[in-house]
């Protein structure tokens, strides 16, 4: 019986099938169909569904207003022959995360289809750039807007978007949309159809204004997605430059942060704000050789709204740029200022170790000083610094080609 069960186990990141649909066509053409990354927050940490074969969960989504076609497929299901057991309710699971008002047949979906002509992006343009596509041999045309939930139909719009986050973000919830302090900022692609121009949705950032006293605000990135069949093309740094740009001309602005940021957006903010910076006095090869300095934190606050922290990281990729490596007073000068902030840390437990040897007795240091191998602090710290030359090598690469 177990044997048998377990083949009416599906594993839910292959069953959801997702499409961004601009033509009838798309709805056949499996080259459209792009995965989950993750489905855990939906079906459970195993991202499994039970009691179906051959499921496919179907959430197609016209490309420009998202309007949903949802449907399930299977080539079979438990029953009553299989004792006291029940297939998953994928239905009622899905319904918890897309809002009312999708298709269930594929002919309604191709009839609002027809209507997307109509569709035009919301709030007020920020910025248009050009993308070439080597598919096409042509420069795609992309824009970027900001919006609210004062722009009409935004509010319905937002709900169908945001359901992506439950797919592409591990930790993603959605938002409270009554609170007035989000900004929502919206990539668009341009495209022909039928002698038309119309616009299909290709990600978009939610940002938090946090108030500081007494009379500023703190920008706070809160969720960023490019959706995957725009992934790799420079969205992203064209979005959180832009983003950027648009707070950095708000005199209450004091600075621009993330909230809990991945490991990805690190790497691509780190790209974005050293573009930003490269041009700034403070930055320029002769003060990078003299150290980080208070005025780079002043300059960069002040013009850029970026903050020390980032500051920080923002000199030592520029600093790597202008030392030679290859020389070794300059890649050992280089080495000492970037461990001298890494250590940190390791400092911090020293002198708690200095503490625990006052207070603590024989027995009880001995087991705190085995969690404190300083040689292995030593190994971590050369780990840590090799890994943030690797990622700022990166950044400075992608700069070079920018």
């Amino acid at each position: 019986m177990e044997k048998k069960l377990a083949e009416y186990k599906c594993n839910t990141n292959e069953a959801i099938q997702l499409k961004l649909v601009r033509f009838p066509e798309d709805l056949e053409d499996y080259n459209t169909t792009f995965n989950p990354e993750y489905s855990h927050q939906v079906f459970g940490d195993d991202e499994v569904a039970f009691g179906y074969k051959g499921l496919k969960i179907l959430l197609y989504y016209i490309a420009g207003n998202l309007s949903t076609l949802f449907r399930i497929e299977y080539t079979s299901k438990v029953n009553e022959k299989f004792d006291c057991v029940e297939a998953d309710d994928v239905e009622s699971k899905i319904r918890e995360i897309i809002p009312p008002g999708f298709c269930t047949n594929t002919d309604d979906f191709v009839s609002l289809l027809e209507k997307e002509v109509n569709f035009k992006p919301f709030g007020m343009l920020l910025h248009t750039y050009s993308v070439h596509n080597e598919e096409a041999g042509e420069d795609i045309t992309y824009q970027i807007y900001k919006a609210d939930m004062t722009c009409p139909g935004f509010q319905e719009y937002h709900e169908r978007l945001q359901t992506f986050l439950m797919w592409f973000i591990e930790t993603a919830s959605f938002i409270d949309i009554d609170d007035e302090r989000w900004n929502y900022f919206l990539v668009f692609e341009k495209y022909n159809k039928d002698g038309a121009t119309l616009f299909a949705t290709v990600g978009y950032m939610t940002v938090y204004n946090y108030y500081v006293y007494p009379d500023k605000t703190r920008p706070r990135v809160s969720q960023m997605l490019i959706l995957p069949p725009f992934q790799g093309e420079g969205h992203g740094a064209q979005l959180l430059e832009t983003v950027h740009r648009y707070y950095m001309s708000s005199p209450t602005v004091l600075d621009i942060t993330a909230e809990d940021p991945s490991d990805s957006y690190v790497k691509l903010r780190d790209f974005v704000l050293v573009k930003l910076c490269q041009d700034l006095l403070c930055f320029s090869p002769e003060k990078l050789m003299q150290g980080f300095s208070q005025e780079m934190v002043m300059e960069a606050q002040q013009k850029l709204k970026i903050n020390k922290q980032h500051t920080r990281r923002v000199y030592e990729i520029l600093r790597l740029r202008a030392t030679d490596m290859g020389d070794a007073e300059q890649s050992r000068s280089y080495r000492l200022d970037v461990k001298r902030r890494l250590i940190g840390p390791y400092k911090k437990k020293q002198r708690e170790l200095a503490k625990m040897r006052r207070c603590l007795r024989p027995e009880e240091l001995t087991n705190q000083l085995n969690q404190i191998d300083l040689n292995m602090q030593h190994e971590q710290l050369e780990e840590s610094f090799q890994q943030l030359v690797s990622d700022y090598r990166r950044v400075l690469e992608r700069l070079a080609q920018a």
